[in-house]
């Protein structure tokens, strides 16, 4: 068994339209001709994210979003997305959502038709056409692509270039901490030749994470050119997330014991966390505490059954199949057993959580960098996924919870973030007069 424990090391703080969807843009700035001024237009913010595998980008958009929405900035905001399960929270005043018909990645890596009975290559078109004609007739002052800088398979190519060609949008590419191997993503990058999407249209680079832990700018070779345009921001803290109160009417709902020890099990969308949850449900728990396992929308039926019948010999589990806002479960808990996804790293280092990882190692190696990189500033515990069994998590939860601070970590990724955006706005309005 190879569980990493935390240490005490302190560290430095020509694509065709669609038909129906033209929108006249509201007038901006001063009539000349009648000497009167007009109201100005609110700017116009879009996030795309492509939403091929798990929930982790939609959900990292929402984040932004919805921080965004609060820090007053007078936009209208506009998610298009490849995930629709992520909306069953309500979205607040200002932000909208396009959902494109969905793409699913294998277990190979390799891309497919989620639900519809289209080749690849018809629905890779379709979602090309609709983000196109979506972001001609909307007409962005902001463009924030998550991860891929020419989309899914490259449909955002069209629109990218379009926007180069004919609209003063302003294009930025957000990056997670860490995006994989440095030999991967060479090979990857080459492949898809991001560099030159980079270099041709895009105006700054963000990445969502503390150099400090992972700077992949060094770790990935990047040219200096490529590199001039990056800016690291910190870790999207999800504190910040807007709480309703249909999201805490779930939590209720779930009529959890009355106890101040809740551990709490998180596999992402759960479509390859089956081996994880099951060794959860089959870890001895310590006394007078009561173990939750949060599935996720994509766990696939058979694993569902298998854990259901799990939990029926164990009366302190709990299995729940999905929250739109599992943060406030994560809030609760005194220990936390995940997978090591952006999304659910930030809220265990944001809620400073005692937790051990296990970390997916495959298709991508992403997970597993950042688990060790954490791991090694004495953030969380890492268990290896050829590790993983019952026995293993039941030694982990057995352990005593160490009393000492977290080390300190940046993260002020959405304040920087929020920064910088309105920098951008700043030096790219958009004139009335930009025909599409």
């Amino acid at each position: 068994m190879r569980v990493r424990h935390r240490t005490q090391n302190l560290i430095a703080p020509p694509t065709p339209d669609l038909a129906g969807l033209a929108i006249a843009a509201p007038a901006r700035g001063r009539d000349r001709s009648a000497g009167s001024a007009v109201p100005r237009r609110r700017s116009r913010i879009v996030l795309y994210s492509h939403d091929t595998m798990g929930l982790g980008h939609k959900r990292r958009n929402l984040l932004i979003a919805q921080a965004l929405g609060r820090a007053d900035l007078e936009a209208d905001i506009l998610l298009i997305s490849g995930m629709g399960e992520a909306n069953a929270m309500p979205l607040p005043s200002g932000i909208d959502t396009l959902t494109l018909p969905a793409l699913s990645k294998r277990a190979d890596g390799q891309y497919q038709a989620r639900r519809l009975s289209l080749e690849l290559k018809e629905i890779v078109r379709l979602r090309s056409q609709l983000i196109l004609a979506t972001v001609k007739n909307f007409r962005p002052d902001l463009l924030i692509v998550d991860n891929v800088p020419r989309g899914a398979i490259r449909e955002l190519d069209a629109t990218l270039d379009y926007v180069r060609r004919h609209l003063p949008t302003r294009c930025v590419l957000g990056l997670r901490d860490v995006l994989d191997t440095p030999a991967t993503v060479r090979r990857d990058w080459h492949r898809a030749e991001n560099m030159a999407a980079i270099r041709r249209y895009y105006d700054t680079v963000w990445i969502y994470g503390d150099p400090s832990i992972y700077d992949l700018r060094r770790e990935y070779g990047f040219p200096a050119d490529i590199v001039a345009k990056m800016r690291p921001l910190g870790y999207l803290d999800p504190r910040v997330r807007a709480s309703t109160a249909i999201a805490h009417s779930q939590i209720q709902q779930l009529g959890l014991p009355d106890t101040d020890d809740l551990i709490l099990c998180q596999v992402g969308g759960g479509q390859d966390g089956a081996a994880l949850a099951t060794a959860f449900a089959q870890a001895i728990f310590p006394a007078a505490t009561t173990g939750v396992l949060l599935m996720g929308p994509f766990m696939p039926p058979e694993a569902q059954r298998q854990l259901r019948t799990l939990a029926q010999d164990n009366p302190r589990l709990r299995l729940v199949d999905h929250l739109a806002e599992p943060t406030l479960l994560l809030a609760q808990a005194s220990r936390v057993v995940a997978m090591g996804g952006y999304n659910t790293t930030c809220e265990i280092l944001a809620y400073q959580k005692h937790a051990l990882v296990v970390p997916r190692v495959s298709p991508r190696q992403e997970q597993w960098i950042r688990a060790d990189r954490l791991h090694r500033h004495g953030l969380i515990d890492v268990l290896h996924p050829a590790d993983l069994s019952p026995d293993c998590i039941t030694q982990w939860l057995h352990q005593p919870v160490a009393s000492d601070s977290p080390p300190p970590i940046n993260l002020s990724g959405l304040d920087n973030l929020v920064v910088e955006l309105q920098k951008l706005l700043a030096v790219g309005a958009m004139p009335d007069s930009q025909a599409c």
